[in-house]
C-alpha cells in the first residue's frame, strides 16, 4: 500500500481543516517547501498537495508554491483544489504536476472530466469526497443526490483508474479511518485503485487499510500532531516494499514516465 504524506495549502501555509471547515484551521508550517523537503529527505517519492484556496474559490491559487516544491525536490506530486476545466488541468500538466485530483469537475463539468479520463487516464484521480454517504464537491460545501454506483460506472468505462476517497466526517478528527467504508468500496469496484483519506490516527489504521486491500492512504493530521512519526511512516513503507518484492514489483504495473509513489 502506498503511504502518501499530505500538505494542505491555505494562503501559502501548511494547514489542516477539521471536517473540511474553513473556520477550523490549524497552521503547522508557514513554509510548505521546508515541509516537502522533510518528506523527500525521509525517502518518500510521492506526496499529496491540496490547494484549499482553489477548492473554495474555483481557481488554482497555490501553483507557485507547488512548482517550487517540484523544482526543489523532484518529488512526484498529486494535487487538487480548484481544477474546474480541461484547460485548468492542462495548465497543471504543462507545469509538470504528475497526477491531478478532480472532484467538482466530475460533478459539474462532466464533459471536460470525461475527456481528461480519455486523454490522460494514468494522470487523473477522481476525488470522491463523501458526506453522509453522498458525494460532496465545491470545497465540501455541496452534495449530490446521485448514487455512488451510477456516479462511478461511466467513469470506469472511460478509463478511470484512481479514486481518492475522503470520509469528510472523519477528516482531520484523528478518530480512526473508516475501514469498513473503504473495504466495501474496494470490494464493490475491484478494478479501481482506492486511496483512503480522512481519520487516520495510528499505524494500526494503516495496517487495517492494507488488510482491506486499499491501493493507498493519505496521511496528514496524524503526522502533524505527532500521532505517527515520519520514521514510523517510512518504516511502514519499507516493510510493505520488502514484503511485496517477494511477489511482483508493485511499481511494475504502472508504465510511463511518471514517478511512482513510495511502496
Amino acid at each position: 500500500m502506498h503511504v502518501i504524506p499530505a500538505i494542505d495549502l491555505l494562503d501559502g501555509q501548511v494547514v489542516r481543516l477539521k471536517k473540511g471547515s474553513y473556520d477550523e484551521v490549524t497552521v503547522y508550517n508557514e513554509n510548505p517547501l521546508s515541509e516537502a523537503k522533510k518528506f523527500a529527505g525521509a525517502g518518500f517519492n510521492h506526496i499529496h498537495i491540496v490547494d484549499l484556496n482553489g477548492a473554495r474559490e474555483g481557481k488554482f491559487v497555490n501553483l507557485g508554491h507547488i512548482k517550487k516544491i517540484k523544482q526543489a525536490t523532484g518529488i512526484s506530486i498529486q494535487t487538487g483544489g480548484g481544477i474546474r476545466s480541461y484547460a485548468d488541468a492542462q495548465k497543471l500538466i504543462d507545469a509538470g504536476i504528475d497526477r491531478l485530483i478532480c472532484s467538482s469537475m466530475a460533478v459539474k463539468n462532466q464533459t471536460d472530466w470525461m475527456n481528461l479520463l480519455r486523454d490522460h487516464p494514468d494522470r487523473m484521480i477522481l476525488g470522491m469526497d463523501l458526506k453522509d454517504g453522498k458525494v460532496a464537491y465545491g470545497g465540501w460545501e455541496k452534495t449530490s443526490d446521485e448514487s455512488i454506483d451510477s456516479f462511478l460506472q461511466p467513469m470506469i468505462s472511460q478509463g478511470l483508474q484512481y479514486v481518492l476517497c475522503t470520509d469528510i466526517s472523519r477528516d482531520g478528527m484523528l478518530q480512526g479511518a473508516n475501514v469498513a467504508l473503504y473495504k466495501s468500496l474496494q470490494n464493490e469496484f475491484p478494478s479501481l485503485k482506492f486511496i483512503a483519506s480522512g481519520g487516520v490516527a495510528s499505524v494500526d489504521d494503516l495496517q487495517q487499510l492494507t488488510e482491506a486491500g486499499l491501493y493507498g492512504v493519505v496521511v496528514g493530521r496524524a503526522y502533524y500532531e505527532g500521532k505517527i512519526s515520519l520514521e514510523q511512516l517510512n518504516e511502514f513503507n519499507t516493510a510493505k516494499e520488502k514484503k511485496s518484492k517477494k511477489g511482483k514489483n508493485p511499481s511494475s504495473e504502472e508504465g510511463g514516465s511518471i514517478r511512482q509513489p513510495a511502496d
